[in-house]
């Protein structure tokens, strides 16, 4: 085989394979957000698999830019139609998902509304209470990162929690916003499937409803960080909230989720800090904040995250209004 055959065929399988990748990203697209009924989704979505295998197997063949010209022309259209599917904060959302939270601050008082603080019996048994409370940012003291993992060691949902002088605490989330009915799909997450939330909660409400009710592994990680920066990081949860609840966004598997959203955060009030792929692979990102320094290494890792677990202080502390204080007793802080 000579040279010019060699360079041929690579570029033949490059083609094909992009045609490949663009054709599946066509057919999913299709298939999750395709209005009408379920054939209706399965068939666009078979016909554009037929016509995706079609356009690569024409490749090295004379009758390829026919095909090609069909694929492109196919392709373009759907990218158009899905450049018109806009996220809206007018849905039929789940009870728990349902208000948009948003602060304002007037001097040091911090305002929070629509504070979530439900009272958990059981994933689907739960009384709602949405709540306006108020802080005082000149008492801030701490920041902690929740670290709730559900799918083994290396994926994990995180929540960020203030501190104050008066014992109050505020926690956030960064959720799925999911509509009535919806189940959670990490595929449908790269499709347009889900609005992205923040949840500013009550400790009781937000961490007690991963450790007691669903049975997740949850930890705690006392931060290292200076008041000013966790004034700042407070303030751009509160920024961020707001802007969610002006202008909605989705919510993406890989792109905007709880940890890529935070990491943005603090990348906003310090930008030196570096990228890292444990940012992506969550259930690593303590790891990657010890070796920064950001948590107690005064221990070695594998003790501090012994000592992180919560779970049967969890379950011992119950509703009490104290389950914040006793939850972090034996914790390391930095």
């Amino acid at each position: 085989m000579n040279f010019k055959r060699i360079i041929r065929w690579c570029g033949l399988s490059v083609a094909g394979l992009a045609v490949l990748l663009t054709g599946l990203w066509g057919a999913l697209a299709l298939w999750y957000r395709l209005p009408g009924s379920a054939t209706l989704r399965d068939i666009a979505a078979g016909l554009m698999i037929v016509l995706t295998i079609a356009a690569a197997i024409s490749l090295p063949s004379r009758r390829r830019w026919p095909a090609i010209a069909i694929f492109a022309l196919v392709f373009g259209g759907i990218c158009l139609w899905w450049s018109t599917i806009a996220p809206s904060n007018d849905r039929d959302w789940m009870p728990d998902v349902a208000r948009n939270v948003t602060g304002t601050v007037n001097g040091e008082v911090l305002t929070v509304h629509n504070l979530r603080d439900f009272d958990w019996r059981s994933e689907t048994d739960f009384d709602q209470r949405w709540e306006q409370r108020s802080y005082d940012l000149a008492a801030l003291s701490d920041v902690d990162l929740i670290m709730s993992y559900w799918a083994g060691g290396a994926i994990a949902h995180t929540i960020v929690s203030f501190g104050f002088a008066d014992g109050q605490r505020l926690d956030f989330s960064i959720e799925v916003r999911k509509e009535k009915g919806q189940a959670y799909s990490t595929l449908g997450g790269f499709f347009k499937q889900y609005a992205l939330i923040i949840i500013a909660a009550d400790e009781r409400d937000v961490v007690r409803v991963r450790s007691n009710i669903r049975g997740e592994d949850v930890l705690i990680y006392r931060l290292r960080m200076p008041p000013a920066a966790a004034r700042r990081l407070l303030l751009a949860y509160i920024n961020a909230a707001n802007g969610l609840a002006a202008k909605p966004q989705f919510y993406n598997t890989l792109t905007a989720n709880c940890t890529t959203v935070i990491y943005r955060l603090v990348i906003g009030i310090s930008p030196g800090r570096h990228w890292d792929p444990r940012i992506l692979i969550n259930g690593y990102l303590p790891n990657y904040l010890y070796g920064m320094g950001a948590l107690d290494n005064r221990i070695p890792f594998d003790q501090l995250r012994r000592l992180a677990k919560i779970h049967d202080k969890a379950l011992q502390a119950g509703d009490d209004p104290n389950f914040s204080a006793d939850i972090r007793v034996g914790i390391p802080s930095p």
